[in-house]
């Protein structure tokens, strides 16, 4: 097992919000950011930051709401908050241009910073952020706002009630999320734990994120304003998916077509967390890419 020597924590405040982010040095190096999933954190990437770190000054944050960050008030995350907070990371830190290795919901909040901002991402890799099939999204299109605002008013109120789920024990939290991703080598599982998750006074132990990041939003774009932001995008973008995930397939659903230089990786053996699942093929494909 490879050990891991660990980054630097850091501060940021975004929209009065203080926000945590580790720096893993070599401040000479190319700007790389990666930006975790929903409901995870930002030492889920140590194992790439690891083998990238000598060639690459990387950032990693905690999203709002998640990690070490501060959770905000009021149950309505918006992926352009996400966009916000990672638009003022790189700009307190003057890490533009960028490149960017995003996973799940950072990957569909990082598409839509390069859709906006195209002139500060050079290389854009994401990992299942394009998870929605057309049938969801046709869901969605077609269902009344009066109804989006309706369900998202009762899984607020759902969630208000809701109590973290304690684990009498940190074994019992590392059980869960070997549960959760059985692809996951037991090291691999404890580290991930050990980092996203805390102690609690009583001594159980719950997972650091907000659970108000599970309500969603009842606005957002709609599809064709996000089909928009994905054609502005001008750099190179790589798509990788796991064959074995519930994440749609973007060739397939007709989205990759969209981008001016899209790409896809299809990787077996793996399901969502694909950078986990098959780190070595995921390096393999990825570090390439980012030196062409």
């Amino acid at each position: 097992m490879t050990e891991i020597h660990g980054p630097t924590s850091h501060t940021y405040f975004s929209q009065r919000l203080r926000l945590h982010y580790v720096d893993w040095g070599n401040e000479d190096g190319a700007p790389l950011l990666m930006v975790h999933g929903g409901q995870d954190h930002c030492r889920n990437w140590d194992w790439i930051a690891q083998e990238l770190r000598d060639d690459y000054h990387i950032i990693a944050p905690d999203l709002r709401g998640h990690g070490d960050s501060q959770w905000m008030v009021g149950g309505a995350y918006s992926h352009f908050d996400f966009v916000y907070d990672i638009h003022q990371l790189l700009h307190q830190t003057k890490m533009t241009p960028v490149k960017i290795i995003a996973h799940s919901m950072g990957g569909d909040v990082c598409l839509r910073f390069a859709g906006v901002y195209p002139e500060l991402v050079e290389k854009l890799v994401v990992i299942e952020g394009l998870w929605a099939t057309p049938e969801h999204i046709q869901e969605r299109e077609t269902k009344p706002i009066h109804e989006r605002v309706r369900e998202w008013e009762a899984n607020l109120r759902r969630t208000s009630g809701r109590q973290a789920r304690r684990y009498e024990t940190l074994d019992d939290a590392v059980a869960r999320m070997q549960e959760e991703n059985p692809h996951l080598r037991p090291d691999q599982a404890r580290h991930l734990t050990v980092h996203g998750a805390h102690q609690n006074e009583d001594g159980t132990y719950s997972w650091k994120f907000d659970n108000y990041v599970r309500t969603g939003n009842p606005g957002g774009v709609s599809y064709s304003q996000s089909k928009a932001l994905w054609q502005n995008i001008t750099c190179p973008v790589m798509h990788i998916r796991g064959t074995e995930s519930w994440a749609s397939d973007p060739e397939k659903d007709g989205h990759l077509e969209l981008f001016q230089d899209g790409r896809l990786v299809n990787i077996d053996n793996a399901g969502h967390w694909v950078h986990h699942d098959q780190l070595d093929e995921f390096l393999g494909h990825v570090v390439p890419f980012l030196e062409e």
